[in-house]
């Protein structure tokens, strides 16, 4: 059954073109990690994979991280998406890399 929505309602309930989607990701940091290199790693992470496809990370943690990501303005994260943040985590001294499927951000 199609609904007849408003532009002004489908905004409000993030559906149709105002739908967003995210992933989550987790990672810890390897004994051996120094806290400057995690620093250093996270810096790097958000300059090379969030900032350069402009993509929002909301999380944190110390050896042990974990986090949401989502475009910066209305919009849906990819599968390439998803692919570059592994691809730099598998890179670094880290382990149990893991991240989610994308998903509906306000409906999942």
């Amino acid at each position: 059954m199609a609904k007849n929505r408003s532009r002004r309602l489908r905004k409000k309930l993030r559906v149709d073109e105002f739908q967003e989607f995210g992933f989550d990701v987790n990672w810890t940091f390897e004994d051996s990690v120094t806290e400057e290199q995690i620093d250093q790693f996270v810096d790097q992470f958000i300059d090379d994979v969030i900032e350069a496809r402009k993509l929002g990370f909301h999380g944190g943690g110390h050896k042990s991280w974990e986090g949401i990501i989502a475009t910066q303005t209305i919009g849906k994260c990819t599968e390439e998406d998803i692919a570059a943040v592994k691809a730099f985590w598998e890179k670094q001294p880290v382990k149990d890399v893991a991240v989610s499927p994308l998903y509906d951000l306000y409906w999942d």
